[in-house]
């Protein structure tokens, strides 16, 4: 029988007793969780001994030529920025985070999803159909369509050619944009980290001591 339990990451030992769980798999939510180490602490904790967390969250290069291209139109419209996409976790974190959670056997890996959208337009609307809007607390709620035409712009680029008499027979001139693809869409990058840590147990292979080898590696590599 399946039992669906409607719980809080930030929460779980609420929901789910401590070592009951044989495993624990969370898919592309823990960027929200605002403790995140809590939260992984808990998963361990619902964990049994030897129990397995699989994981896949967003990384922090998700999204960066719309957080960019945001960045340069609001400091040239309006003299500052405000966050507006969510802060991720650097990937280079995660395998601390995972080890301060108490987890042992760690699997870091990452993956890229690059999509293309016509423009930033269909991007935006995209993110809100996902769920996935800015929901930073402290963040300016509005934000000038202005500010959002430069950033459109920004971040797509207007390819414009140029050739005077001066010119003639020369390379026309092309103005490149910061992100846009060749074919006049722009792409929107999304990194996924993925993880594994396993609850200890004394059934876990563990390393040698320094200094109990028997095999010397000059041996094996001559």
């Amino acid at each position: 029988s399946v039992n669906r339990v409607h719980g809080d990451e930030e929460r779980l030992l609420e929901s789910i007793p401590r070592n009951s769980q044989d495993a624990v798999v969370s898919c592309l939510s823990l960027h929200w969780v605002n403790d995140l180490p809590g939260a992984l602490i808990q998963a361990r904790e619902a964990l049994k001994p030897d129990g397995v967390f699989i994981g896949a969250m967003f990384g922090g290069d998700t999204l960066f030529e719309l957080r960019t291209s945001l960045q340069l139109a609001e400091t040239e419209r309006e003299g500052g920025i405000s966050p507006r996409v969510s802060p991720m976790t650097q990937t280079s974190d995660v395998s601390n985070l995972m080890a301060r959670a108490g987890f042992n056997l760690l699997t870091v890996d990452t993956d890229e999803v690059k999509v293309a959208y016509p423009s930033m337009w269909e991007l935006l609307e995209d993110l809100r159909d996902m769920g996935e809007s800015n929901a930073v607390v402290k963040r300016r709620h509005f934000l000038k369509r202005d500010t959002l035409l430069a950033a459109s712009s920004i971040y797509k680029g207007t390819v414009r050619n140029r050739k005077t008499k001066a010119m003639e027979g020369a390379h026309d001139i092309i103005s490149t944009a910061l992100h846009g693809n060749e074919d006049g869409s722009i792409p929107a990058t999304f990194e996924i980290v993925y993880m594994i840590g396993w609850k200890p147990d004394a059934s876990q292979p563990k390393p040698l001591e320094r200094g109990t080898g028997k095999t010397n590696l000059k041996d094996v590599l001559e």
